[in-house]
């Protein structure tokens, strides 16, 4: 018989998000300080997208394949916190690296190592709370986990500033050196990273399968687990992103077109591959092992998931187009300079790490209306009316000529940011089976990782050619992303697992 999981207190769901406290110093000061290394190690403006693609190419690989072994671990740290431990032991080494890399290469490398850690551990972050929650307090857990994301995050972008400001930590160096405030908030980031989520894995319980399975219908899961697979086309899917990944391919090599674009033709084709491998499997019943089970479920995803899927993919373009270009944004439209070694740039740099720092503290105080606005106005109206704020503010940095007032915006991005950490999840972990709650966690990843892989691919062509390369516009085109999110939250018909 199914049982309803019970009511957890405030302090127990405050102990299971702690966590999320330290998996946002690593994530802020990535997001607010890589750019300024890698242009710091000699790379142009034009190099930044592709150097960043390792954090979204490294969430694409991993984050379902730990979904998937999350789901069926089980000892004696329990089933997600072993992930949250390996993951943070990894994160805390990359933070004290990464500002110490002599070459841009070796910068980009620790990018790519970080991001992988630190999605081992996020993953399962998401899992936990879809896990040990019922239906009535996931959407309170959610925010719980953006309220720590937002205080987290105030912080750590803020950390460079707050080293030079309050610290009398430089913050210039000689060509090709990395500033002594930004290698020092790394260090401060990694051990408070490694502390918050060793708080979580000793404060919080997890639930074990068979008390899961009581909580989930039994006897439904069962049914669902018996039941026989669909047959899959998956030819015909191979063939047409094979099509389409090898005529790009082709125009990129016979036209010579932004080298960007290999990223894209080849995110097409490997998806060609995989539908290959499937249709091998399925042909020949071997359906049993990880992989299918994974390209299935990728397939047969619930309706919910799939409209959802639409939103985070025009929300999570807007989020990428804003962390890779607001520091070259600010610094060459507010600023006036693209010379990375001069005091006007590092003193814009170090702005934007205040702008970072204010929208995720707004996204702090957003997480705690949240709860009150889904009571208001439901689920998709308070997610609908968040993007909605988001896009106003990304749209409204070209018209504020004066950098003092750039914390406006901040007050919309917050809002923004927190619903989008938030909401979605709550409705799709309101729609899935517990017993897949891990592989679709890291299943829904990859409408947050495709977008990003897109801008990566296009942004710096679209600035060139139509933009004369400023990057201003590429956060009012993550503005207009941020619109068409919004018009999608309205198709969204929730649905119950």
């Amino acid at each position: 018989m199914q049982q309803q999981k019970p009511n957890l207190s405030f302090w127990q769901i405050w102990n299971m998000c702690f966590g999320f406290l330290g998996i946002q110093f690593g994530f802020a000061l990535q997001n607010g300080n890589v750019s300024r290394i890698f242009q710091t190690l000699g790379a142009s403006v034009h190099d930044i997208p592709i150097l960043w693609v390792a954090a979204p190419l490294t969430g694409l690989i991993v984050q379902p394949i730990i979904g998937y072994w999350s789901d069926k671990t089980w000892g004696k740290l329990g089933r997600r916190r072993p992930f949250f431990l390996y993951g943070a032991l990894f994160t805390t080494l990359c933070l004290f690296i990464m500002p110490n890399s002599p070459t841009l290469w070796i910068a980009a490398g620790v990018l790519w190592i970080m991001d992988a850690s630190i999605n081992v551990t996020m993953e399962p972050f998401r899992a936990l709370v879809g896990d040990n929650l019922n239906e009535k307090q996931r959407a309170t857990g959610y925010s719980m986990q953006s309220f720590f994301i937002g205080v987290g995050a105030v912080v750590a972008s803020a950390l460079p500033w707050m080293m030079t400001n309050w610290f009398d930590v430089s913050n210039t160096a000689a060509a090709g050196e990395i500033p002594e405030s930004v290698k020092y908030a790394f260090y401060f980031g990694g051990g408070i990273l490694f502390i918050a989520v060793m708080w979580t894995i000793l404060k919080t319980k997890e639930y074990s399968p068979h008390e899961l399975a009581q909580f989930d219908n039994a006897h439904a899961a069962d049914l669902r687990e018996r039941a026989p697979l669909k047959t899959i086309n998956f030819a015909k899917g191979a063939l047409i992103f094979g099509i389409i990944g090898g005529s790009l391919l082709g125009c990129v090599m016979t036209f010579t077109l932004e080298k960007e674009l290999y990223l894209l033709a080849g995110l097409l084709l490997s998806f060609a591959v995989v539908q290959l491998v499937a249709g091998v499997l399925q042909n020949n019943q071997q359906v049993t092992g990880g992989f299918y089970e994974v390209i299935y479920d990728v397939f047969t995803m619930p309706n919910t998931m799939r409209q959802l899927a639409v939103v985070q993919f025009f929300s999570w373009f807007s989020l990428f187009a804003m962390w890779i270009y607001t520091t070259s944004a600010v610094t060459s439209f507010h600023y006036g300079t693209t010379d990375p070694t001069s005091q006007a740039y590092n003193n814009g740099a170090d702005w934007v790490g205040i702008l970072f720092a204010a929208y995720n503290g707004f996204a702090a105080l957003a997480a705690i209306c949240i709860p009150v606005m889904v009571k208001r106005i439901g689920l998709k109206g308070a997610h609908g009316l968040n993007l909605v704020l988001g896009a106003i503010a990304l749209i409204s940095f070209l018209f504020i000529t004066d950098p003092a007032l750039l914390w406006l915006p901040m007050v919309g991005i917050g809002f923004a940011w927190a619903s989008i950490l938030s909401l979605p999840y709550a409705m799709l972990s309101n729609s899935i089976p517990s017993h897949k709650m891990g592989v679709f966690m890291g299943i829904f990843n990859f409408f947050i990782v495709i977008p990003q892989l897109l801008a990566a691919s296009i942004l710096g062509l679209i600035l060139r050619h139509l933009f004369e390369n400023q990057p201003i516009y590429a956060l009012v085109i993550g503005g207009v992303s941020f619109l068409l999110a919004a018009v999608s939250v309205l198709r969204i018909k929730t649905t119950t697992a």
